[in-house]
């Protein structure tokens, strides 16, 4: 009975979506692709040129596993769809480092920080050093001058110091504060 259930919960699941690398060898690119399950259900099958890139997933590969589905329970869709456009980008044929630069500002602007934090998630689960790179310079780049208030809110980090105690650290490192933000502003 818990395996026709299982079978039935199994084939609820959407049909794997395909990522085209642009490889012309249509066969090839099917017969060199993995599966990758996010933690919402979903698949995406992707080249195995592409995924290489993520050190976790070279390492399982390494180990000798031979594995179709590989399942990233710490992913979910939107942000692995993301991760995948940033792999497949850096993997194509013919771009040169300026269309890659280009692509690397348009992956992140007008992101919502908490879209750069679930990639930032990702990517360090998945160990892609570029993309994690990326994403904490984009945040690092919107955090600049911003206030201590705005820092603790965005970063969910509690107030731990007493009133006296931020007035301590102001005094004893005012050049930390030049150019920043009043907390007032909040």
């Amino acid at each position: 009975m818990a395996s026709t259930y299982l079978e039935k919960k199994l084939n609820e699941i959407p049909v794997a979506e395909t990522i085209d690398n642009g490889n012309p060898e249509g066969s090839e690119t099917k017969t060199r692709t993995l599966t990758l399950r996010t933690s919402n259900g979903q698949e995406f099958e992707v080249p195995k040129s592409v995924v290489v890139l993520s050190v976790t997933i070279k390492h399982i590969l390494e180990e000798g596993f031979e594995l179709n589905k590989i399942l990233l329970p710490l992913v979910d869709r939107r942000i692995l769809a993301r991760v995948i456009s940033y792999l497949t980008k850096h993997t194509e044929g013919g771009v040169s480092d300026e269309e890659k630069r280009d692509f690397d500002k348009e992956f992140v602007v007008r992101k919502e920080m908490s879209v750069l934090f679930d990639v930032v998630s990702a990517t360090n689960y998945l160990d892609i050093k570029g993309l994690l790179d990326l994403v904490f310079q984009e945040i690092a780049n919107r955090m600049q001058n911003k206030s201590v208030k705005w820092v603790r809110k965005t970063l969910c980090i509690e107030n731990d110091f007493t009133p006296e105690e931020e007035e301590q650290i102001k005094r004893d490192h005012a050049w930390a504060w030049e150019g920043v933000e009043s907390d007032d502003d909040d």
